[in-house]
């Protein structure tokens, strides 16, 4: 199981925290798209790291088109050697159009489309066929050879999509390298839900039981603050509508009756109370920084192939985590 770190994703710091990331024994590094774009941070990552895989956790896919994004991906891609990973995620439908002023509809079946036309273009980029890519809701059949990037002789980056749902899990099974569960997500949830989803869209594609990795992410808490935080984090992710599913599997459901319209009233507060010691449990990793990595592993060595682990709030910088990747690889 690899050990994936999440880093500041400001400019001014991530070069820096992909470096020290990378000398503490990480396997990869992460940012992720909340209040900057991720990719310009991921050139300064790649340049300060040799052996790490980086990569977003996730960017917004449907802010972008294909075509915005296949650019800085494949650009990434060549500038690490090999070592760049796309992470894509829909957002939900009030952000896409709202906050993007994109188009919403069909995600699971536009995510499918999206990374299709995605290696369309990197193919053309390759080999310098021409590009005819009609679906859906993207077309790309226009590409001049001045507008082609310098050739990547490092192969296509890796695509990781990030899913919740039965349909988004059975799509990155059908055509993605990599899956993102969402950190809302237990243990169960992960063996009952999301490996047989996505091993469901693998055979319906015809690829192999091994084509797509499973890029945990989870919270942790070692003392009463970060406990606290975790509570706040799942309540706010519990009055999501999306992730219902996750909290029915447990018998849980009834707990978003109570939370969703409190989000809308904007009673955070509230919320984080009505959040029992026994969800953010299960939905925690919680302990010493020993008990920690000890229940990391029982809950995903053999489920996990990559794990990355956070506290809510600010991402700290790498030496944060310094004790538990060593405990993780002790």
């Amino acid at each position: 199981m690899r050990i994936d770190v999440r880093v500041r994703n400001a400019l001014e710091v991530i070069g820096e925290d992909a470096h020290v990331a990378e000398e503490l024994g990480a396997d990869g590094i992460l940012n992720a798209e909340i209040e900057e774009d991720p990719f310009p941070g991921l050139a300064l990552a790649a340049a300060r790291t040799d052996r790490v895989g980086l990569g977003p956790a996730v960017a917004v896919a449907f802010a972008r088109t294909p075509m915005t994004v296949a650019y800085p991906a494949y650009h990434l891609q060549r500038f690490s050697k090999g070592r760049f990973i796309l992470g894509l995620g829909s957002q939900i439908r009030a952000h896409v159009e709202r906050r993007y002023g994109m188009p919403w509809g069909h995600p699971a079946a536009r995510m499918k489309e999206f990374v299709s036309a995605l290696r369309a273009i990197w193919h053309t980029w390759d080999t310098g066929e021409s590009l005819d890519f009609r679906g859906e809701f993207y077309q790309h059949t226009l590409m001049a050879p001045m507008m082609s990037p310098t050739r990547n002789p490092y192969g296509p980056p890796k695509v990781f999509l990030a899913g919740v749902g039965p349909r988004m899990l059975q799509v990155a099974g059908e055509v993605a390298d990599g899956l993102f569960p969402h950190a809302f997500t237990t243990e169960r949830y992960l063996r009952e839900v999301v490996v047989p989803a996505v091993r469901a869209g693998q055979e319906a594609a015809g690829r192999p039981a091994d084509a797509v990795e499973i890029a945990v992410s989870t919270l942790i808490a070692t003392d009463d603050a970060e406990f606290e935080a975790s509570r706040a984090q799942i309540a706010f992710y519990a009055s999501t509508l999306a992730y219902r599913p996750v909290l029915e599997l447990h018998g849980w459901g009834a707990l978003q009756d109570e939370l969703h319209p409190l989000s809308k009233q904007g009673r955070w507060d509230e919320m984080t109370a009505l959040v029992p010691d026994e969800v953010v449990r299960t939905m925690s990793v919680v302990g010493s920084t020993a008990e920690v990595a000890k229940g990391l592993r029982s809950r995903f060595d053999g489920l996990a192939d990559r794990l990355n682990f956070y506290i809510p709030g600010d991402v700290p910088p790498p030496t944060r985590y310094a004790d538990l990747i060593a405990e993780l690889h002790a």
